[in-house]
């Protein structure tokens, strides 16, 4: 009974070591199946060439601050009472329109007592000027004495001094009088109106505000590249992203304006320090066309801003940039078989494509981020797009 037994528990484990013996074997089998699986199986990336395209410059800018250079207070010269505003806010106006007249009341007594002042100097110069000639005819005869003559003279010059002294003064008080009318001290809009008929001013004081906002400004700093790509005049179209148009001087649109999908065109003036000197960041000033009148000296967010003229640059697509800062991007080595972060300097993105100063080389093959994690083993297939 005991050697049944025993034969028994033999058998238990020599069937139980087979079953180990054949669950490893077969283990062995399928990691050896899944191995060669895995080397015969690839994955089809889609690949884009490093390589020059047309392209045009765009910036989008967080916030664009407008400014006119165009915009200055018509200011009273002298003082007195407003009596006439001959201007309505927004009225349109040319330099020397008269805007506001004022009254001095000191003026015209000025005046008058400078033309009578005048008169009676001019009866003493024709005077002492008989006297002086009368004395010129004595002296030719010997019939006068030296002192006489010489006091004649001097008579006669100091009345004609005092004369030139009175006409001077008259045309002050002439000026002072021109000066009761303010005028427009340069072509443009009625933007703000201070005082009113009936107020006091004094010389100095602001009166209206004028300006003239068909040509606004703005400026952009710009990274050397980018500039090299642009001229003085160049041309740029605008699009205002937040499509709202606040109005701080409360000026009146232009008919034909397009609203929300107006575009504007501006154009660059001035490059600080020159393109022909060195610097890494330079300062550019561009002058916007706004007949519309939609905009005003006012900052502006998210503005786009794309060149009209096309250049040709390295390019990527910004689909195969590694992270958001657009400093880095996924290439394939193709000796390797792999796919390596390499670090970027990128400059302008026209549409799906990005410039790309630093970095790559032309014919290196970049890839798209979504292929970034691929796992060891696979065999890697790079399919080309253009």
């Amino acid at each position: 009974m005991k050697k049944l037994f025993f034969l028994a528990i033999l058998f238990i484990l020599l069937l139980a070591v087979a079953l180990v013996g054949y669950g490893s074997f077969l283990n062995y089998k399928d990691e050896k199946h899944i191995s060669n699986q895995l080397e015969k199986r690839s994955l089809q990336i889609k690949g884009y060439p490093v390589k020059k395209r047309m392209l045009h410059l765009e910036f989008e800018q967080e916030a664009v601050r407008l400014y006119s250079e165009n915009m200055t207070d018509a200011v009273s010269l002298i003082d007195g009472r407003i009596t006439e505003l001959l201007v309505k806010k927004n009225s349109s106006v040319k330099k020397g329109d008269v805007l506001f007249r004022i009254e001095n009341e000191q003026i015209p007594l000025q005046i008058q007592q400078a033309n009578s002042q005048i008169r009676r100097i001019k009866a003493a110069v024709a005077q002492a000027a008989n006297n002086f000639q009368r004395q010129e005819r004595l002296m030719a005869k010997n019939a006068t004495s030296k002192e006489k003559f010489e006091e004649a003279e001097a008579q006669y010059n100091a009345a004609k001094e005092e004369l030139i002294e009175a006409e001077t003064q008259l045309k002050i008080y002439s000026l002072q009088q021109e000066k009761q009318e303010v005028k427009s001290p340069l072509d443009g809009n009625v933007l703000f109106i201070y005082h009113r008929e009936g107020s006091y001013v004094q010389p100095g004081t602001p009166l209206a505000l004028v300006g003239d906002f068909d040509k606004l400004l703005f400026s952009m700093p710009l990274e050397n590249e980018s500039t090299q790509n642009l001229s003085l005049g160049e041309l740029v179209s605008m699009k205002f992203m937040e499509n709202t148009f606040p109005k701080a001087y409360d000026t009146e649109y232009s008919a034909g304006n397009k609203g929300k999908s107006e575009v504007f065109k501006a154009k660059l003036v001035e490059i600080t320090p020159g393109i022909d000197k060195p610097a890494e960041i330079r300062r550019s000033i561009w002058e916007i066309d706004n007949q519309s009148h939609l905009l005003e000296p006012l900052t502006y967010n998210k503005v786009l801003i794309k060149t009209d003229k096309s250049y040709e640059g390295l390019c990527i697509p910004i689909s195969c940039l590694a992270d958001s800062s657009y400093s880095s991007a996924f290439v394939w080595n193709s000796e390797k078989n792999t796919i390596e972060k390499h670090d970027i300097k990128t400059g302008s993105v026209d549409g799906t494509y990005i410039e790309v100063f630093s970095g790559l080389k032309e014919g290196e093959i970049v890839v798209e981020d979504e292929y970034s994690d691929v796992k060891d083993g696979v065999k890697i297939e790079v399919v080309l797009k253009e």
